[in-house]
């Protein structure tokens, strides 16, 4: 789920992203031999990796804002990701709104700025999500709790709780001191297939001058491996956040995600090519 958002929901997201690499044995160890942390950091190389591998796709994602919901076509291109419009509240477009979604799809193609500007802010987030999926084995104590069944396998059961010694090295990375909750991971490849966190105390950014996020907050993501994409993929996001940024505006982050439909597209595909094919789409929502 390359999605917008906050860069905390974002780095936490980024956690679950991981290749179709062959996994480095951690997972033939016994549990009564096995490193928690060590199974963490392998996650999170996978993950790394697949920035160097990853195949572009072609999903649909719904997201539910409060009462709101939209339903939308993505297509990841070198040019960065596009979207087409294709259900609100759970009904497909009518004449007018759908016209209105090829205009705006047109009025993109011809203003390549525009793209280019989002692509960028695309590559400074990733960059940021790097730099704090590399800190995670070390802003949390993990304890493995044991095994459980999970899809067609079994996972290991890992649960965390903030470290007291973490030095954030930051502001950004202050946010990785107040998590705790229990993450699963695929045993036979070494994927985080589910990560379920609640925030245990009031976090305070920048000495709380640059913002809060208030004890109680919660997140819930899910990925599980997309067969014709050939890839694990997010497909589960769940948030909520509240706080405060900049000491005055109340901050209320609600978020309900669901990607489907994954498919490859064709590598080094351009973004004028993927409006062109989502505007000759005709992608159904998801469950219809």
């Amino acid at each position: 789920m390359r999605r917008n958002g906050a860069l905390l929901l974002r780095c936490c997201l980024a956690t679950l992203g991981a290749s179709g690499i062959a996994a480095s044995g951690i997972a033939a160890q016994t549990s009564a031999t096995l490193d928690p942390v060590a199974l963490v950091r392998r996650a999170i190389q996978l993950r790394l990796q697949e920035e160097e591998h990853h195949r572009p796709v072609e999903y649909v994602l719904r997201k539910k804002d409060g009462d709101h919901e939209t339903t939308k076509q993505i297509i990841e291109t070198r040019d960065g990701d596009v979207a087409r419009l294709i259900a609100v509240n759970g009904q497909a477009l009518d004449a007018v709104q759908q016209k209105a979604e090829i205009s705006r799809l047109n009025a993109l193609a011809a203003n390549p700025q525009l793209q280019q500007k989002r692509r960028r802010s695309e590559e400074r987030d990733a960059a940021r999500i790097d730099h704090l999926v590399q800190l995670l084995p070390d802003s949390e104590v993990y304890s493995l709790e044991g095994t459980v069944p999970c899809g067609a396998g079994e996972c290991y059961r890992l649960s965390f709780v903030p470290n007291p010694k973490f030095n954030p090295p930051d502001f950004e990375a202050e946010v990785l001191q107040g998590f705790a909750g229990d993450l699963l991971i695929d045993r036979s490849q070494d994927r985080l297939v589910q990560l379920n966190a609640h925030l245990v105390r009031d976090v305070n950014i920048g000495f709380g001058i640059l913002g809060r996020v208030n004890k109680g907050g919660t997140i819930l993501l899910e990925q599980s491996y997309e067969s014709l994409a050939r890839e694990w993929q997010p497909t589960v996001l769940k948030i909520n956040l509240q706080g405060r940024a900049l000491m005055v505006k109340a901050v209320n982050i609600r978020i309900d995600e669901l990607a489907t439909d994954f498919k490859p597209v064709a590598a080094g595909m351009g973004y004028r090519e993927a409006i062109s094919l989502l505007k000759n789409s005709r992608a159904s929502t998801p469950g219809s």
